[in-house]
């Protein structure tokens, strides 16, 4: 019966539960030096190559939604179609600089986030801390995956 046990693993689960909690404290505190309103939080990677290449995607993307969100809000209002033509929009933009679907899916929720929550201020300010708060969270991320790598886990009985 001893051999049927399932050996817990949570171990790791642990380990990438804090580098993510250290990662958000730091991406929390950075945004207020900068005394933006929000943060994002960025998972981080478990090697330096897997955390570059989904970095720049989220990076490329949000910028593209940002600026797409920006550009559109400062002339329409936050209506179905205006979004869905957005959104489209948004799709070439991120075709024609040859970026992946994760770029285009960080750049919707960055369009969606200028376009139709509601603000005080001007489009423009609310793209940019947008992409500053996400840059920054970007930034943390691949600092914590320099500084404090994750373990490559192998599973029970293969060595």
């Amino acid at each position: 019966m001893a051999s049927d046990r399932v050996r817990w693993t949570g171990w790791p689960v642990l380990v990438h539960s804090l580098r993510t909690a250290v990662a958000a404290v730091a991406s929390v505190l950075v945004a207020r030096l900068f005394r933006l309103p929000e943060t994002t939080l960025v998972i981080t990677q478990s090697s330096l190559g897997a955390a570059l290449a989904v970095s720049w995607q989220r990076f490329v993307g949000t910028a593209l939604g940002a600026a797409v969100g920006a550009m559109v809000a400062s002339y329409f209002g936050p209506h179905v179609l205006v979004f869905a033509a957005s959104v489209f929009i948004l799709g070439l933009l991120c075709a024609l600089v040859r970026s992946d679907h994760s770029a285009y899916r960080f750049g919707g929720v960055a369009l969606a986030i200028v376009l139709l929550i509601p603000r005080t201020g001007p489009p423009w300010k609310t793209a940019f801390h947008r992409f500053a708060e996400v840059s920054i969270g970007i930034a943390v991320a691949l600092i914590m995956t320099v500084v404090w790598p994750e373990k490559e886990v192998t599973p029970a009985g293969k060595k």
